[in-house]
């Protein structure tokens, strides 16, 4: 969030504005709003050149706007497509995409053992079009763990972080 920037800049030395004016900020109210969104970014690419996207929450919006089975088929067509298109501006400008993801309980995957059991949302378009799937989740205390959870040339590890008013910092013990 664009509120964030100014402590996070301030622990690094960096000038607020300067860092503010290096983000473009927009919220999508639905998944074709979304896909708007994108196109104007990459529009806006060839102007001015940045170096990381984010998408936070790739498919809530698909989930409000697609209910039930019924329209799986349509939701996963118009994900793939999205996807797509993100592919294409990370490869076209040489940029990180990076999206955010719900994930949601998983009772039939095998999981008799696993105290809490969950699986992403998005089913194979989704992790077919991503590089390297993290998961994050809470640890003790304040603690957050990062587990790298699919990659093509990365080892299965996990890292332990914490959120604090500067952004991000080691939490290892």
């Amino acid at each position: 969030r664009p509120e964030r920037i100014g402590p996070i800049a301030d622990r690094f030395n960096v000038d607020k504005d300067a860092a503010l004016d290096n983000v473009i900020y927009a919220r999508a109210f639905t998944h074709e709003h979304q896909l708007e969104l994108i196109t104007e970014v990459a529009a806006k690419m060839v102007e001015d050149h940045f170096r990381l996207l984010i998408i936070d929450s790739i498919i809530a919006l698909f989930r409000v706007d697609y209910s039930g089975r019924g329209e799986l088929a349509e939701r996963q067509q118009k994900l793939g497509r999205m996807l797509s298109k993100l592919t294409k501006i990370a490869e076209e400008f040489n940029i990180a995409v990076v999206i955010t993801n719900q994930v949601s309980a998983d009772p039939g995957g095998g999981a008799v053992f696993v105290a809490d059991a969950k699986k992403p949302i998005g089913g194979h378009v989704l992790a077919h079009a991503s590089c390297h799937r993290l998961f994050l989740r809470k640890g003790r205390g304040e603690q957050r763990i990062c587990k790298i959870y699919d990659s093509p040339n990365l080892p299965e590890a996990e890292a332990v972080y914490q959120i604090s008013d500067g952004g991000i910092i080691d939490a290892s013990d």
